[in-house]
């Protein structure tokens, strides 16, 4: 049988593993520096956390994880027959891989509530898994970046989750990427307004879709959930509102002027703009948009969707938003949440296609010692071993090359791993160390050795 692996995986080369790493490791420092500290949660969690969290849409994407052994001799017979997979799933699967980082976040805070200080600020590095169909920037198995805040209801987190955006895109060198902001309560207050209060998940979940779909699109799915054409028609000046940030919200709140929720929201985005007016950012811009849904039913304040520079053909890089009572689902109510994510797989295209990760190295001895004599090998071990202890990094070939052949293959291994220093002798104890880019050669004692590679 052919070797395989299932479609929206892969499998990641020791070049690939390297570009990874400096994403991540480059989000780290930026968590670590604004106050984050890492947590990590398994790979799965219960059934019940996770169901009825993420909307119709969301739940569906979620894979589940079989119960062990006969998992259909417990089954309700009924169930069974009439092969309703919605009513039988709970009953043969007690767990399933997490959807995302945020939920199995609010269980961790809520399990771990009398451990932590609050306001608690925490960031983790995992993969999730999402039973959707792959594509391009979109697979079942992907790393996320998250970095949350519980415990405080300050708007000044959002103003400083605006800042790490910028400072991680400052720091992987993407300049123009595109922060975009909106506010669940506007679109609580444009739902009201409309009339279409009472259908805000359908609303949300298909307004979500506009860049995908379309206006024409967004306004068919509308239509068939039930939203009236009235409805739809009162929502159109909305898909054409333009100007500053702040010239928008002026015509949010006459727009809104009538809900008094949206008006909230208005306020509440208008203090975050004001500030990041204020402050500036290096490498990002700040948009408002009001067609800016994201599905997740949690988000209750600020969303964040962050897109990729202008000519990258990407969906989004990163998002967020305000949740008011996520650990609310598990017995901890009223303490508020802010959280941002950023979508490591995607940013490496985005990396890709710049050319941004030419300064990014494999990682590599700095010195190689070759193997043409096993009489060399116990002198090459000592100086192995002192040169580890210095930090040095470095290494010897293993198989000792007997014909030149054998010692072409040795060369090859330094040209295709690009090694800068090779030892490719020993006389009377000095070693005779060559310079492969500049093309020279000394020869020195272990200690010269030690400080000329340190």
């Amino acid at each position: 049988m052919k070797p395989s692996i299932p479609k929206g995986t892969r499998d990641f080369s020791s070049e690939e593993v390297t570009k990874r790493t400096y994403i991540a490791n480059t989000i780290k420092n930026v968590f670590e520096t604004f106050g984050f500290q890492p947590i990590e949660t398994p790979s799965f969690e219960n059934y019940s956390t996770l169901m009825g969290t993420y909307g119709e849409e969301g739940d569906r994407l979620i894979f589940k994880i079989l119960n062990s052994g006969d998992f259909l001799k417990k089954t309700d017979n009924q169930i069974l027959q009439q092969k309703e997979s919605l009513k039988l799933t709970p009953q043969i699967s007690e767990k399933a891989l997490r959807y995302d980082l945020t939920v199995p976040f609010a269980r961790y805070v809520v399990q771990h509530q009398n451990e932590l200080s609050f306001p608690f600020k925490r960031y983790q590095i995992q993969p999730v898994w999402r039973a959707d169909r792959p594509q391009k920037g979109r697979f079942r198995e992907f790393f996320q970046c998250d970095a949350d805040v519980v415990g405080s209801q300050s708007l000044l987190q959002e103003v400083e989750f605006v800042q790490l955006f910028d400072r991680v895109f400052t720091s992987l060198k993407i300049t123009g990427t595109r922060i975009k902001i909106n506010n669940r309560k506007i679109l609580s207050g444009i739902a009201q307004v409309i009339g279409a209060k009472n259908q805000l998940i359908d609303f949300t979940v298909a307004l979500d879709k506009l860049d995908k779909i379309g206006e024409s699109g967004v306004e068919k799915e509308m239509f068939e959930k039930g939203i009236s054409k009235e409805s739809i028609e009162k929502l159109k000046p909305l898909f054409k509102i333009s100007g500053s940030n702040l010239d928008q919200l002026s015509v949010l709140e006459r727009i809104l002027s009538t809900s008094e929720e949206g008006i909230k929201g208005v306020e509440e985005l208008r203090f975050v703009i004001n500030f990041i007016n204020e402050l500036g950012l290096e490498s990002a811009f700040l948009e408002l948009d009001v067609t800016l849904a994201r599905g997740l039913n949690y988000y209750t304040g600020a969303i964040f969707e962050v897109s990729a520079p202008d000519g990258v053909e990407m969906g989004s890089i990163g998002g967020g938003g305000r949740y008011d009572d996520l650990t609310g689902n598990f017995g901890l109510k009223d303490v508020s949440g802010v959280g941002i994510s950023f979508g490591l797989d995607r940013i490496y295209l985005v990396l890709e296609e710049l050319g941004l990760f030419n300064l990014v190295e494999l990682p590599k001895p700095k010195v190689l010692f070759l193997n043409f004599d096993t009489k060399d090998n116990s002198l090459q071990l000592k100086a192995l071993k002192e040169l580890r202890n210095a930090g040095i990094k470095s290494e010897i070939y293993p198989d000792t090359a007997r014909t030149n052949k054998q010692q072409k293959k040795q060369w090859k291994y330094v040209s295709n791993r690009r090694i800068k220093f090779v030892i490719s002798e020993i006389k009377n104890d000095q070693f005779i160390l060559k310079n492969m880019i500049e093309e020279t050669q000394i020869v020195c004692s272990l200690d010269e050795l030690i400080t000329k590679l340190e």
